[in-house]
């Protein structure tokens, strides 16, 4: 449910992405510094030349960032297809670059993945390199990290909840299309129209319809709907992003969601048959209007139970846990939980009562019940010690023999893959328009340099004092300014388009 990425210290389970935007404008400069590493995932061991090799396709790689952004139609992966005309095919280098270059193509294009056909229009912005994800399934993957997570996690429920005839009380997804409706990733979820989760710059839209799931909540309200009580869904989530060792444009959730009669709920206890789920009451911080106290108590405490368990079968007995109160949209009362795992508090996932409204949507009027969800990454870095996001897209022999483990629940402890330093370089631009967002220059550069680009970070940015609102002006006067030897003009690179500083 929203959930975290693998390694992120603070967006919470559930929590939609919270983030600002870096300056924009045609006058504006922004100088990032780009670092490539040395233990990047599935990199082999460098040579002695590797420090120069590396330098050189930084160099070539930021070059091409730009020429790519205004005259490239790159080839889709055999999984993906396009057809139509590309929109964008420049010929003055002044020119500035749309903030969604990469899918914006007339609306007569159409994008076909996993077996169907997208039209694309003005919302589309999902790149070839997100596309070439599609389908991976890491989490379906014998002896992956991701996959020993899913498989402890499902084997953990399977054991410790049975049904009344003996099989397992949860059922579980892990095969569910990531394409999904918007309706399905917000609406269902009762997330407002104008909330920051639905941004065009935090999401990968295939067109204003349809769009790849941002959280694996988006099944939640068909899977109630179909009828079930009690499930786990497990999937590839995509998300634009930043470019560093926790956070990576795709990663994996599991989401989690049991309801409960009133004769579930409250059969243990003594004189149940006295209480009720549902009042005509007021809301407040503990609890929903609809709920009576004493449901919203039992489910609350049954979920952290729940939890509790679950986290202590993962990382061991003499877990210390605690629980953060926050908002999602779809849960009220709503609590991040944090685990002290070698003498640090962290957290792992997010949960909470369930919107009473989405479970009646969904056909369960007579029910309430709880939803949690996690981040498969978090809790692998965590647990294996893997200190980089990307190393779960390594397809490296070194990484991946470190998890063929005779039984699901071994203890493992990762090895880095290299031992050689990173390469650092700067690169400065003019940002190209009002639209920009700094996801635009995130997804460029995965596209250009993939996960060898170990992290991006906006250093300084700088506004021409005259705040030009236009690029061929400002560009025009950089060249008056390098004939009077200015700093600015002596680095700007010819064509006007990146500045590279050795």
């Amino acid at each position: 449910m929203l959930p975290a990425q693998g390694g992120s210290s603070r967006r919470g389970p559930f929590s939609p992405p919270a983030r600002g935007r870096a300056g924009a404008g045609a006058a504006t400069r922004a100088r990032l510094s780009a670092r490539l590493g040395g233990g990047g995932p599935g990199r082999a061991a460098a040579t002695a030349h590797g420090a120069a090799i590396l330098r050189e396709f930084a160099m070539a790689m930021l070059w091409k960032f730009m020429r790519v952004a205004k005259y490239s139609k790159t080839a889709l992966s055999q999984e993906v297809k396009v057809r139509g005309t590309p929109v964008y095919s420049r010929h003055s280098s002044s020119r500035s670059v749309p903030s969604d270059f990469a899918a914006n193509t007339p609306s007569s294009n159409i994008v076909e993945l996993l077996g169907k056909a997208y039209p694309q229009d003005d919302y589309s912005n999902v790149t070839e390199k997100i596309l070439s994800k599609v389908g991976k399934n890491l989490h379906n993957k014998k002896h992956h990290p991701l996959w020993l997570i899913k498989e402890q996690v499902k084997d953990h429920f399977y054991k410790q909840y049975i049904g009344r005839f003996g099989t397992p009380l949860f059922s579980v997804y892990d095969g569910l299309s990531p394409v999904v409706t918007v309706q399905q990733n917000f609406d269902s979820l009762l997330i407002p129209q104008g909330h920051a989760s639905r941004k065009k710059e935090d999401n990968y839209y295939l067109n204003r319809d349809h769009m790849l799931r941002a959280h694996t909540s988006a099944h939640q309200w068909d899977l109630i709907h179909s009828g079930l009580d009690a499930f786990l869904a497990v999937g590839d989530v995509y998300r634009r992003d930043t470019i560093d060792n926790t956070h990576y444009p795709v990663f994996h959730q599991m989401e989690g969601v049991r309801l409960f009669s009133c004769h579930e709920l409250f059969c243990s206890v003594k004189d149940g048959e006295d209480f009720q789920l549902f009042e005509q009451g007021h809301r407040t911080a503990h609890k929903q209007e609809s709920h009576t106290m004493e449901a919203v108590r039992l489910v609350e405490f049954n979920l952290k139970q729940v939890l509790t368990k679950l986290m202590t079968h993962i990382f061991g007995d003499g877990l210390q846990v605690r629980w953060v109160d926050c908002y999602f949209p779809f849960t009220h009362p709503s609590f991040e939980m944090e685990i002290n795992f070698q003498g640090e508090w962290l957290e792992v996932l997010g949960c909470g009562v369930m919107e009473q409204q989405l479970v009646n949507s969904a056909g369960a009027q007579d029910k309430i019940g709880w939803a949690f969800g996690l981040g498969l990454e978090r809790l692998a870095m965590i647990l294996y010690d893997i200190p980089d996001i990307r190393l779960f897209w390594s397809e490296d022999e070194r990484f991946l023999k470190q998890f063929i483990v005779p039984h699901i629940c071994q203890k493992i402890k990762f090895q880095p893959l290299s031992k050689y330093p990173p390469l650092i370089n700067d690169i400065s631009f003019w940002l190209p328009s009002e639209t920009y967002s700094k996801n635009d220059f995130y997804d460029l550069a995965r596209t250009i340099g993939g996960d060898l680009i170990e992290k991006v970070v906006l250093l300084d940015e700088f506004t021409h004092p005259k705040n030009r609102t236009s690029l061929e002006d400002s560009l025009e006067e950089s060249l008056q300014l390098k004939e009077e030897g200015d700093d600015l003009g002596e680095n700007l690179h010819a064509e006007h388009v990146v500045l590279l500083k050795p």
